[in-house]
């Protein structure tokens, strides 16, 4: 089955870190950009940030920017999202996904229909 196994989140105080993985199953990730999403109860799933194929280029949603790091290890089919300085906001399920349409990241946010692989998430939950 061709999808992404996402795991690293989990329980964390406000300013805190997690570090989330997300590893391809079924195919490998060097051909896709990869985006990270998450997605709150009732609301749909937003993607925060992307890395691309090609060159690695990466975009960030503003309420990330300068907090999360993401990066790729195209030997272990993984990815991975540094999640540091944690706000009681970024608690939502976190889902990565393959991009089938584009190959670099530069067009802006992920968007949902571009994506596909998707994983069962991996829920952060930030609270004191």
């Amino acid at each position: 089955q061709v999808q992404f196994v996402e795991s690293g989140g989990g329980l964390a105080q406000p300013g805190g870190s997690l570090r989330l993985s997300c590893v391809a199953s079924g195919f490998f990730l060097d051909n896709y950009a990869i985006g990270w999403f998450r997605q709150v109860p009732g609301k749909e799933r937003e993607g925060v940030s992307c890395i691309s194929s090609s060159d690695g280029s990466t975009y960030y949603e503003d309420s990330v920017k300068g907090r999360f790091t993401i990066s790729r290890d195209n030997a272990k089919n993984t990815v991975y999202l540094q999640m540091n300085s944690l706000k009681l906001e970024d608690t939502a399920s976190y889902y990565c996904g393959a991009n089938l349409l584009r190959v670099s990241c530069a067009a802006g946010p992920p968007r949902n229909y571009e994506y596909d692989y998707w994983g069962q998430g991996t829920q952060v939950t930030v609270s004191s």
